[in-house]
């Protein structure tokens, strides 16, 4: 007997009868065979999952696979079900990480079993879908597992344009003329570290997605393959976005490191542009500064043609490096 609370609907002919019923009655409602349900297990021990399996006839390899987190976007064929497991990611745009939640679901002719182990992935989020779309419930397994892919796959592009977004504020700090280095740098490796982890969720749900297409889905109704078509298309476009944008904060980070050292060559330029004309009126006067006769020693003109000779030589030098650009 299951110890965990769980959430319930039941379907029948493409209308919600019932939700909230006991577990124990799923059994029961499954005998109909214009009935489709559904149930989440939120945090399920592994009593609870092995009641599950013995009630639903799954495979150990599957729920031996629900026990492990971590796993990769992916569906499995067994003999009486399908395994599947994919993750929702939500970018946070203070500090540019991004964070996952995993789901795994056991898809039969006329259920649907969602596993979770923890409440990350807002499953009514894909409740709300579904009621948004009471029309599509005729559709039974196929109409379910549409809303829980279509949910998933939308965070997805949702997380690549926030990234994206915060790649474009990237490029305006590059040639910012009071760049925050350390700041930036920072920010780019969240950035990259984000991108790496959202392209380890998208790129495997075009296979997934893509299996559904080749209609693997039990109880998979030709009416419903418009909106597969329809997810599959936001899949490639998240996939084709991260991977552009993986190539663009790499693009940035070398950018950003070649603008520092040209600035640090015109820097370097000006400094030893101001160096050299100090250098003149310290080489003149240390010249008049020795203890030897010299022409025009303690001489009025003397002074005179020494200041002339610091200002005219002092002058030069600051033209000619700024025709050079370098002041």
């Amino acid at each position: 007997m299951l110890t965990v609370v769980a959430r319930t609907r039941l379907y029948r002919g493409g209308a919600l009868i019932a939700e909230g019923f006991p577990i124990a009655e799923v059994s029961e409602h499954l005998a109909d065979p214009a009935a489709t349900v559904w149930f989440d297990l939120l945090t399920p021990d592994a009593h609870d999952l092995d009641a599950i399996s013995d009630e639903l006839g799954l495979h150990p390899l599957a729920v031996e696979d629900v026990r492990q987190e971590g796993q990769r976007p992916k569906l499995d064929r067994y003999a009486s079900h399908l395994f599947v497991t994919c993750y929702t990611v939500l970018l946070d745009t203070t500090t540019g990480t991004l964070d996952t939640a995993e789901i795994a679901a056991f898809v039969t002719e006329r259920a649907l079993v969602t596993v979770r182990m923890s409440n990350r992935f807002d499953i009514e989020k894909v409740v709300e879908r579904w009621d948004s779309a009471p029309d599509l419930a005729k559709y039974g397994v196929a109409f379910l597992m549409h809303g829980l892919l279509d949910y998933a796959v939308d965070t997805h592009y949702a997380a690549a344009e926030a990234l994206d977004e915060q790649i474009e504020s990237l490029e305006d700090q590059v040639f910012n003329d009071l760049p925050t280095d350390q700041d930036m740098q920072r920010r780019t490796y969240e950035l990259r570290k984000s991108l790496v982890t959202l392209r380890r969720v998208v790129l495997p749900m075009r296979e997934l997605v893509e299996s559904v297409r080749r209609r693997e889905l039990r109880g998979y109704d030709e009416a419903m393959a418009p909106y597969y078509e329809d997810v599959y298309d936001h899949v490639l476009r998240a996939s084709d976005w991260t991977e552009s944008l993986r190539d663009l904060v790499t693009t940035i980070l070398d950018t950003h490191l070649t603008v520092r050292s040209n600035r640090l060559n015109v820097v370097m330029k000006q400094v030893t542009s101001w160096a050299a004309i100090i250098a003149v009126p310290t080489a003149v006067t240390g010249f008049y500064g020795q203890n030897v006769p010299y022409p025009g020693f303690q001489q009025e003109w003397g002074f005179a043609v020494s200041t002339v000779v610091i200002v005219t030589m002092s002058v030069g030098l600051y033209i000619a490096f700024r025709r050079r650009g370098w002041l």
